[in-house]
């Protein structure tokens, strides 16, 4: 369990202005409350994913999450709070980080909101009762607050529902996305700007 001190804390979002991906996981697990970076899980395939997709043009680990937007990609999460598990998560929370995703989504306006997980997504878009089967993941026809989204697996090593190389396939397939939507909005004005969240 989190003591109280790290229960508390809050890992900063990785946002600039120019953002083209968003990144959406849904709250810090322990080791990332405790060290104070994102995906820091000692089998986390994030960052890995990251550069092996060329999403990132070098590797990466967790305390580099800030140099994000120098590839004008995001990260935050819905809820704030870290727990050892998703299981204890209040339906409050959920709704209140909805609302707080939204709100970011309009100030920084990204071209795309890559979820991490199918957990996220049925939340947002599933209606009650719908049935859990199978989702696509990669690109969808669904918006949120005005961007695409794009349903990617959850990269923690306890997903045992897809394969590294399906995983990466994934992700290979976000960046072609992004370079696509980068083509047809123009450069990002990321390095112009030093606001954050």
């Amino acid at each position: 369990m989190c003591d109280s001190r790290r229960r508390d804390r809050r890992l900063r979002d990785c946002i600039q202005p120019g953002v083209l991906v968003l990144f959406v996981g849904i709250n810090p697990g322990l080791r990332s409350a405790q060290i104070g970076h994102h995906f820091a899980g000692y089998s986390n395939r994030f960052w890995r994913l990251l550069h092996e997709s060329k999403l990132v043009s070098e590797p990466l680990t967790y305390r580099e999450d800030r140099r994000l937007p120098e590839w004008c990609l995001g990260l935050t999460n819905i809820i704030g709070r870290c727990t050892s598990g998703i299981d204890v998560l209040d339906p409050v929370e959920y709704r209140q980080g909805v609302e707080s995703l939204k709100r970011k989504i309009r100030r920084y306006q990204p071209h795309i909101v890559a979820l991490l997980g199918v957990t996220i997504f049925r939340m947002l878009f599933s209606p009650k009762g719908q049935s859990k089967g199978p989702l696509d993941l990669g690109a969808t026809t669904l918006q949120l607050a005005g961007a695409r989204i794009f349903l990617l697996p959850n990269p923690s090593g306890r997903n045992a529902h897809y394969s590294y190389r399906q995983m990466l396939t994934v992700f290979q397939a976000l960046r072609g996305n992004m370079e696509r939507s980068r083509k047809k909005h123009g450069p990002s004005t990321m390095k112009d700007s030093t606001r954050r969240l």
